[in-house]
């Protein structure tokens, strides 16, 4: 049976538990950009998630001048999403805790002697922040952590492929030999869009928003994203890239 050659593995509320803790982070910068620019609209963490999760702070900030209609230079933007860098790397590394599993099945996969990557939207630092402060960096090499936000030229986000590709060419392996784990659709569907086979891992929605919410990203990533498996606990996981290599 084909062997997958590389796993590729999203970070943010898929090894670990930092989306919330990043938005909340985030949260007062994003109504200082509105405050600032003479917008009425004011954004909770919960408001913020459900419209960008799973986008970096560059790719919301320009979101959010599209849906509210005002325009930063480069540099302002630039300025800003230095701010929040800090700003989260700082949080991140004082309260990041792992998905439940993750850190075993890494653990198992390295044993298995399966080469790992992570594959990122959010900015390098912030990525490695929670990788150190879950006690997972030493499965990824430097070189093999990988975000859109500060490995590309220009700086891209998820849903844009772009981060799979680069880290793919990186690898020196096709996209059709790997497989990665996403839970978010904008991940979900940068993955799609590089032709990478997908695990949608939904267990993190039951942790922090219920099984109504766990249920619906389940249907929306198989249904919108054409995941090849759901993943609802990690340790599932052996099980779910068994089948996968199955079907190379």
């Amino acid at each position: 049976m084909p062997r997958v050659k590389y796993i590729l593995l999203d970070c943010d509320n898929t090894l670990c538990l930092s989306e919330r803790l990043a938005f909340e982070a985030c949260t007062d910068l994003t109504n200082e950009v509105l405050e600032k620019w003479g917008r009425p609209e004011r954004y909770t963490v919960e408001q913020l998630l459900e419209d960008f999760v799973g986008h970096n702070f560059r790719g919301m900030l320009n979101g959010l001048q599209k849906k509210h209609g005002f325009t930063m230079t480069p540099e302002e933007v630039d300025a800003y999403v230095d701010r929040e860098l800090g700003a989260v790397t700082a949080k991140l590394s004082e309260k990041c805790t792992p998905c439940p599993g993750a850190p075993e099945q890494l653990e198992a996969l390295k044993q298995a002697g399966y080469p790992m990557s992570v594959v990122s939207t959010s900015a390098k630092p912030r990525v490695v922040a929670s990788l150190k402060k879950v006690g997972i960096d030493h499965y990824f090499p430097d070189e093999h952590v990988y975000s859109a936000a500060t490995s590309l030229n220009p700086p891209s986000s998820k849903p844009d492929p772009a981060i799979y590709n680069y880290a793919c060419q990186q690898l020196g392996v096709k996209n059709e030999e790997c497989v990665t784990v996403e839970d978010s659709k904008s991940g979900a569907t940068a993955a799609m869009r590089a032709g990478i086979p997908l695990i949608g891992y939904v267990g993190v929605y039951g942790i922090e928003e219920g099984k109504e919410k766990m249920e619906e990203m389940a249907k929306l990533l198989t249904e919108q994203c054409n995941a090849k498996a759901i993943m609802y606990d990690w340790k599932e996981f052996p099980e779910l890239l068994k089948k996968i290599e199955e079907q190379l």
